[in-house]
């Protein structure tokens, strides 16, 4: 196996009218990587997949699959398979004959085709559902299904948009074994996604992006050391919701309300110790951990932390 990229992103710059989409981003995959593309809303994620898929040509800037360019040239659009957010399959047809029709539609025939719909069932672990109309499936078993439409071609380079949208966690993780068994095949994957779970504990590397830019890229472990250093996560479980006394001396123990739970949070280089005097602390002040967890930050971590950098910019 080669490790020249799949995939190649050169100073890619796109804008609509005077709004400027992508600005200069560079993008490399390589054969059997997993890539996880992450970035709020509005960030130029979107804007990037479409010219990667060759549906809309750069202001500036190449992109190459497979050495073409797939805006121009046919060959280099079916190196890759799309696994749209949305399901996109015939809901009435079984999965064998969804497999079927969508090979037809790449093109794959005859003997061609019925390898391929088996290869396809086996990696995506749908064997037990092939005679079952897709309308009659768990979301996460059309996510997989629709996956196997998307590599009856053979794709070198598979692109997944948010392919975590709707499903349990036993079914994300059903799908993360889908994905690394195409990665081992040597598929490079790209995935956009908002879910930073299944990116952390999935993707080789990840790229952020904010406002068309590309501001950090590298394996999520390296990435969140860099960013972290020794600082631990301390997580704050109440059982009863804190009056505004409580919340003033949250705040004050620098811990951050996650969202709308009772879950609160902070950064600390002490870990455990800190945790321990955490403990007593708001005890003796009346509120009630249920539980108090330590932990190594994660790429949720980053993300926010990218997100501060970009209300402050």
């Amino acid at each position: 196996m080669t490790d020249r990229p799949i995939l190649n992103v050169w100073r890619a710059e796109h804008q609509y009218g005077p709004r400027k989409v992508l600005r200069g981003i560079d993008l490399a995959l390589r054969p059997g990587e997993i890539y996880a593309l992450l970035g709020p809303n509005g960030a130029g994620k979107s804007t990037l997949v479409g010219a990667i898929c060759g549906r809309l040509k750069l202001s500036g800037g190449e992109i190459a699959i497979n050495g073409g360019d797939p805006f121009t040239t046919a060959s280099a659009r079916a190196s890759l398979g799309l696994v749209p957010q949305e399901i996109a399959l015939y809901g009435h047809l079984t999965v064998r004959e969804n497999l079927e029709t969508f090979g037809r539609l790449a093109g794959v025939k005859g003997k061609a085709l019925r390898e391929a719909v088996q290869r396809s069932l086996l990696l995506t672990r749908t064997v037990d559902r092939e005679h079952m109309p897709v309308r009659s499936l768990s979301g996460g078993y059309k996510r997989r299904v629709n996956i196997g439409a998307a590599i009856m071609h053979r794709p070198a380079l598979l692109i997944l948009d948010e392919p975590t949208v709707g499903v349990d966690q036993d079914a994300r993780e059903a799908l993360d074994t889908v994905i690394r068994n195409l990665r081992d095949t040597g598929v490079s994957v790209l995935i956009v996604t908002h879910d930073l779970e299944q990116a952390g504990g999935l993707a080789d590397r990840v790229g952020f992006i904010r406002e068309g830019r590309k501001i950090m890229e590298g394996s999520p472990r390296a990435l969140i050391e860099q960013a972290f250093g020794d600082e631990m996560e301390i997580m704050v479980h109440l059982t009863l919701e804190p009056d505004s006394a409580g919340e003033i001396l949250m705040a004050g123990e620098g811990l951050e309300r996650i969202g709308r739970t009772s879950v609160w949070s902070k950064l600390d280089p002490g870990g455990y110790a800190t945790a321990g005097r955490l403990d007593k602390r708001l005890r003796k002040a009346g509120l009630d951990p249920r539980e108090i967890r330590v932990r190594q930050p994660s790429l949720q971590n980053l993300f926010a932390l990218v997100a501060d950098w970009s209300r402050t910019a």
